[in-house]
C-alpha cells in the first residue's frame, strides 16, 4: 500500500509539473491521498509515542515546504502540514470524555486548514476523521458523501476518482491486510515525499530554465 501511494502520487506530480494538459496524470494520482490518509490514521492508532509521531511529521513537513514551492506551487503549504494539523485533531479528539464535544474542536481546525493555503485544505481533515471513525460500507458512504459536496461547491469532478483505494480499503479487507503485510523500511517511507519533491524540483529547474518566486508572505495572510 505504502508503494502505490508514493507511485500515484509521483505520477501525479510529474504530471501536474510536465504535462498539465494531459488528465490522465492527475486521474492515476488522485489514488494517493486517500491512502495517505488511512496510513495516518493506522500511524495514529499504533503508534508507541504519538509525541515522536507528530514531531516526525513536522519535521518532514519543514523539510518538504521549500522542495514543494520551488516543484508546484510558490504560495501554498505542502500536504504534510495538512496531514499533521489532522493528527493534532485525532489527538485531541482522543483526549476528550465523549466525541460529541469534538465537534467545536472540529469546525475550529476546519475554519482554520480552509482558511489558509494548505495542500487538500480542510477536504484532508475530513477525510482523515472518516477514515478514523468509520468502517466497512459507512467508510465509503462517508468519502462518496465528502466528494460529492465537494464535487457540488467546487466541481472537483476528478476527486471523484479517489474513492477507489477507499472501496478497496472498505470493503476488501483481505486486499488490504496483503498490502499491509509489505511495509517499506521508514527511511525510505518517511523521505519519499521531500525527496521526491526536491528531484522533481531540480528537474524543473535546471532542464527546463523554471524558477518560481516564494512569497512567503501568502503564507500567513489572515
Amino acid at each position: 500500500m505504502q508503494i502505490i501511494a508514493m507511485l500515484t502520487m509521483l505520477i501525479d506530480h510529474i504530471g501536474y509539473i510536465f504535462f498539465p494538459d494531459d488528465l490522465r496524470w492527475r486521474y492515476i494520482g488522485r489514488i494517493a491521498f486517500p491512502i495517505y490518509c488511512y496510513l495516518l490514521v493506522q500511524g495514529h492508532i499504533h503508534t508507541s509515542s504519538k509525541r515522536r509521531y507528530v514531531l516526525r511529521l513536522f519535521m518532514i513537513a519543514v523539510i518538504a515546504q521549500i522542495p514543494y514551492n520551488l516543484a508546484l506551487t510558490p504560495d501554498g503549504w505542502n500536504v504534510v502540514f495538512t496531514l499533521l494539523l489532522s493528527e493534532l485533531v485525532l489527538i485531541v479528539l482522543d483526549k476528550l470524555p465523549n466525541l460529541w464535544l469534538g465537534i467545536p474542536v472540529v469546525l475550529a481546525a476546519f475554519v482554520v486548514m480552509d482558511h489558509f493555503p494548505l495542500d487538500y485544505n480542510a477536504y484532508g481533515l475530513l477525510l482523515v476523521l472518516i477514515f478514523r471513525y468509520l468502517r466497512s460500507y459507512w467508510l465509503v458512504l462517508g468519502h462518496f458523501v465528502l466528494n460529492f459536496v465537494y464535487l457540488f461547491y467546487y466541481q472537483w469532478v476528478v476527486q471523484m476518482l479517489s474513492l477507489v483505494p477507499t472501496l478497496l480499503i472498505g470493503l476488501l479487507p483481505v486486499y488490504r491486510q496483503a498490502l499491509e503485510a509489505r511495509r517499506l523500511p521508514r527511511w525510505v517511507w518517511w523521505s519519499f515525499y521531500p525527496g521526491h519533491l526536491a528531484i522533481l524540483a531540480a528537474i524543473k529547474i535546471l532542464y527546463f530554465d523554471e524558477w518560481v518566486i516564494m512569497d512567503w508572505r501568502s503564507l500567513f495572510q489572515i
